[in-house]
């Protein structure tokens, strides 16, 4: 199609349409600007109705303040922590159990906890809810982070957990120092019902999965 010239009538015929188009938008604009002003002031805050209603008044003097009465803690907080410091100190490195070999998975049952929840442990059927990473620790610092994250599951009834050591890359002699501590540690706490290796995915050789006892049983 051809491009309408500068002489064609169409153009002459939609210049009165476009002159109307621009002074209708023209007045539509001026009569939203004059509605603008004439809209009524918005209300006042709260702070400047405050302050109006305070005008001459002189703010009172007073250095006290009242504090809220602090009511104690429904739950048994002091108690929980002096079970964890009772329980963390009884924890000992010396147990009556030979030497781990490199590479010796850990595996442990309490008597009287039936056979099949270790084997659910060791397949994975439990769902982990917690971890505790150990790397960078010593034996020393990490003994009692040991004792506290055990405690604070039992209190918040995490069933299984899992507690990374570390294959002992890091150490000084390249083996895992945590690793027979740790399994020393765990055969004496009394919240502990199982505990194996992880599976490779898991952290295999460098992790221990947790069975815990629910925070209901004794």
């Amino acid at each position: 199609m051809a491009k309408p010239s500068k002489t064609s009538p169409f153009t002459d015929a939609l210049k009165p349409l476009a002159r109307a188009m621009r002074s209708h938008q023209r007045e539509t604009l001026e009569a939203r600007l004059v509605a603008y002003r004439e809209l009524p002031p918005p209300p006042k805050s709260d702070r400047e109705l405050f302050l109006e209603a305070m005008q001459g008044v002189l703010p009172h003097k007073n250095d006290y303040f009242e504090h809220p009465a602090k009511y104690p803690s429904p739950h048994p907080v002091q108690r929980w922590r002096d079970e964890a410091r009772v329980m963390r100190d009884a924890m000992t490195d010396f147990w009556p159990w030979d030497e781990l070999e490199t590479g010796e998975e850990l595996l442990y049952l309490r008597p009287g906890v039936r056979p099949d929840s270790l084997k659910k442990l060791r397949r994975g059927e439990w769902v982990v809810q917690g971890e505790l990473d150990l790397h960078g620790l010593t034996s020393e610092y990490a003994r009692p982070v040991v004792g506290e994250f055990l405690h604070r599951c039992r209190v918040e009834n995490r069933r299984c957990v899992r507690i990374v050591h570390g294959k002992g890359l890091g150490s000084k002699n390249k083996e895992p120092v945590l690793k027979l501590k740790l399994k020393n540690w765990l055969a004496q706490r009394d919240e502990v019902l199982a505990f194996c290796q992880a599976r490779p995915f898991d952290g295999g050789s460098g992790a221990v999965l947790v069975l815990l006892k629910g925070n209901h049983e004794r």
